[in-house]
C-alpha cells in the first residue's frame, strides 16, 4: 500500500468514529515525532500493538479486501507484565470490503456492531485439517443460541453482536447499500502475529511504499523507547 492511502484511510477513520462521538485515547491522535520521543513509560503500547491498523492482506485491492482498526487495549499471553486477559478494538468495514476467513486458535471475541449499516458475518467450523467443515454451526448472539448452517451469512444490525469461539471460521463485510460499519471487538488477549489462521494465505500486515510522510505511525511500526 502507498503511505499517501494508508493515511487518508486513517484520516477518514478518525472522522467515522468522531461521527459517533466516540472519543479515542491520546496515543490514537500522537504524530510520528511525538513517538520519537516517548521512553519506556510507553511500552505497553508497543508491545501489544497499540494503536492504528490498517491492512490490505497484501492483496493490493484495500476496498475489497481489506480493514482499518484501532488497537485500545491489549494484555499479554508471553510477557508477564503485562497481565489483563483481555482485549478491544474498534474496526471499520467498508460495503463489501470483505476481512478475509480465518479463526483463532486461542483467542474468543465478541463482535459487535457499533453502528452505521449492517454487519454481515458468514461463519464455518474448521475440521480436523483446518478446512471448512460442512456441519452446522452453532453460535450465540447476544446471549441467544442459534444454529445455522455451514457457511450461513449472519446480518447483523446496529447494537448486534455475535460471540466467535476458538476455531470458528469468520469472514465479515458491510452490506452494499447500508454503508460502513463501525465495529467493536471485546475480546481475549489479541496476538496478530500467531493467533490468525487464514482460510487462504494472505498477509496480515502490508508493505508500504513510502510516498509521503506518515500521518500516524501503525502499531507495528513505532521506535524504541528513548
Amino acid at each position: 500500500m502507498k503511505r499517501s492511502e494508508i493515511n487518508a484511510i486513517i484520516k477518514d477513520a478518525i472522522c467515522f468514529i468522531d461521527s459517533f462521538r466516540f472519543a479515542l485515547p491520546a496515543f490514537a491522535s500522537w504524530t510520528p515525532e511525538e513517538w520519537r520521543g516517548k521512553g519506556r513509560d510507553c511500552d505497553e503500547i508497543r508491545d501489544n500493538m497499540l494503536g492504528w491498523d490498517v491492512t490490505d492482506y497484501g492483496q493490493g485491492d484495500f476496498n475489497s479486501l481489506g480493514l482499518a482498526l484501532v488497537t485500545l487495549r491489549n494484555g499479554n499471553r508471553n510477557d508477564g507484565r503485562y497481565e489483563k486477559p483481555y482485549a478491544e478494538k474498534l474496526l471499520i468495514s467498508r460495503e463489501n470490503q470483505v476481512c478475509p476467513m480465518h479463526f483463532h486458535w486461542s483467542k474468543m471475541e465478541d463482535i459487535i456492531n457499533r453502528g452505521g449499516g449492517t454487519l454481515m458475518m458468514q461463519l464455518y467450523n474448521a475440521d480436523g485439517d483446518e478446512g471448512l467443515a460442512d456441519t452446522d454451526v452453532t453460535a450465540v448472539s447476544d446471549g441467544v443460541a442459534l444454529t445455522v448452517p455451514a457457511g450461513a451469512v449472519l446480518e447483523l444490525p446496529p447494537g448486534a453482536s455475535v460471540t466467535l469461539t476458538r476455531r470458528m471460521y469468520h469472514a465479515f463485510w458491510a452490506k452494499e447499500g447500508g454503508g460502513p460499519v463501525l465495529i467493536g471487538e471485546v475480546s481475549q488477549c489479541n496476538d496478530d502475529n500467531a493467533d490468525n489462521r487464514f482460510y487462504e494465505p494472505v498477509g496480515r500486515f502490508p508493505a508500504i511504499e513510502e510516498d509521503e510522510p506518515p500521518f500516524r505511525l501503525l502499531c507495528n511500526e513505532y521506535p524504541a523507547a528513548k
